[in-house]
């Protein structure tokens, strides 16, 4: 008993680490841009679709650890936190590279103007409370991801689904709104 307090207090402070580190190296990362790159356009729909499938995924562990089937439900899930990293790394390199994408920039000139704001109406508000929920939510799991993942290692399954019971609606927002942002900045992204 005494091996697996220090195992949950190492990772205690790892979970602390990494839902620090994460954020503050991402909005660090945000602030390079990597010159003379061509515009990597192929990555927005790319982490598009890991969004997605991680979204399948972890609907179908769910699924699969109702039936009992808790190898399958493990394995998913590790997959669906492989997908997050790939998620992140694509997402800043792309940002790394290109200006952000203005939502309304119909002319794709970088500037929205008011008569691009007003043809894009509500939209806006609409878009921009799904893009900062999104964004808050995404730092927000981490913690969550990791402790929900380290109990399950440890064995504590009653803590395990305690936690995955917020962990799994979360994780499933931020994935699924992943994929709402990119339909409704698609149109406003350069050729």
């Amino acid at each position: 008993m005494e091996n697996l307090a220090q195992k949950e207090k190492v990772y205690n402070r790892w979970i602390i680490a990494l839902s620090i580190a994460i954020p503050v190296a991402v909005a660090f990362l945000f602030t390079i841009r990597i010159p003379d790159v061509p515009r990597l356009g192929f990555l927005p729909p790319t982490y598009a679709a890991i969004n997605a499938i991680t979204a399948v995924l972890l609907f179908t562990a769910v699924i699969q650890v109702k039936k009992g089937n808790r190898k399958l439900h493990e394995k998913l899930i590790k997959v669906c936190i492989v997908l997050s990293v790939i998620f992140l790394v694509l997402y800043v390199l792309y940002h790394a590279t290109s200006d952000s994408t203005k939502f309304g920039d119909a002319n794709l000139d970088g500037v929205v103007s008011d008569a691009e704001s007003a043809a894009v109406g509500v939209f806006k508000y609409i878009y921009y409370f799904i893009l900062i929920s999104h964004i808050l939510l995404s730092i927000g799991v981490i913690p969550f991801v990791l402790v929900t993942y380290v109990r399950a290692m440890l064995g504590k399954y009653a803590m395990h689904r305690k936690i995955a019971r917020i962990t799994f609606p979360i994780w499933l927002y931020v994935a699924v709104t992943g994929v709402i942002v990119y339909f409704m900045i698609f149109p406003y992204y350069p050729a």
